[in-house]
């Protein structure tokens, strides 16, 4: 992986060039990192678009520094380095966290952002949601956070029908992430205002939802805040649904960005997998 350098602190990542299409970035999800979003580098990468795939800081190959990581810093560094990169208007589409960094930039970054695409995201967390997130966050403090977080993604992140080596092989690479990172990170999720200021999101989106009973986000609130918001849910899968069933996810953003205006004129044909 290549890597830039931001107020001392190295970040990883993966980039493609491509064609005419406007850039995609992809953005990973909590404990996770830019290889939880390889078929969608693949996909985009091949439709003509130049793709930018970073490792957060403290996940993956990027440096783990002590220090809070609310979202607004995942959100400042990944515009860094669109910049740095020469990518302007960018098409940010992002898992879990990653998602939420997706809309932050669109808010506190629009000059950057042509569109957004959320996978399975909690942007607006419901009062219900917060407390269990607040009593998760305790026992990730504890000597047996490792456990800790496998046990709570086991039971909240998964689906019967989601395939048991990829579900062993995420939770396993989950609990490799630095606790301290752990805690911090979860926390500004947890504390995250979507809202704050009267926040609005002007950039077209799209919100995907895993095959779940009900949105990982509530969808009336993030409604209010993203009017033209589309939405979209995947069938047969949990949270990891850009892995588990990707040509579903390729498929609906690849159609959100044409009903957009902002898919790539020289588009080749679907390569999903």
């Amino acid at each position: 992986m290549d890597r830039l350098v931001r107020d001392g602190v190295e970040l990883a990542y993966r980039l493609k060039h491509g064609g005419s299409g406007l850039p995609v970035i992809l953005v990973h999800g909590w404990c996770c990192d830019h290889s939880y979003l390889s078929p969608q580098f693949d996909y985009f990468a091949a439709r003509g678009h130049t793709v930018l795939a970073p490792d957060l800081r403290g996940h993956g190959a990027s440096d783990k520094p002590v220090q809070d990581y609310p979202i607004s810093a995942f959100t400042d560094d990944v515009a860094w380095m669109a910049e740095a990169l020469g990518l302007d208007r960018s098409i940010v589409i992002g898992h879990s966290m990653g998602g939420i960094i997706a809309f932050d930039l669109a808010v506190r970054y629009p000059e950057r952002v042509a569109g957004t695409v959320q996978l399975d995201s909690s942007t607006a967390v419901t009062d219900a949601a917060r407390a269990i997130m607040t009593t998760f966050i305790e026992t990730l403090k504890g000597p047996g956070y490792a456990e800790a977080l496998a046990d709570y993604a086991a039971r909240v992140l998964f689906v019967d029908s989601d395939d048991a080596a990829r579900r062993a092989d995420i939770l396993r690479r989950m609990t490799l992430a630095p606790q301290h990172m752990m805690i911090s990170a979860f926390t500004g999720l947890r504390d995250f205002d979507p809202g704050e200021a009267g926040r609005r999101q002007t950039a077209p989106s799209l919100y995907i939802a895993a095959d779940e009973p009900s949105p990982r986000s509530d969808m009336t609130r993030l409604g209010t805040l993203v009017p033209h918001l589309h939405y979209g849910r995947v069938v047969g899968s949990g949270h990891f649904c850009q892995l588990e069933v990707p040509d579903q996810v390729n498929a609906m953003i690849t159609r959100f960005l044409e009903v957009a205006g902002l898919a790539a004129r020289n588009a080749s044909g679907p390569s999903d997998r």
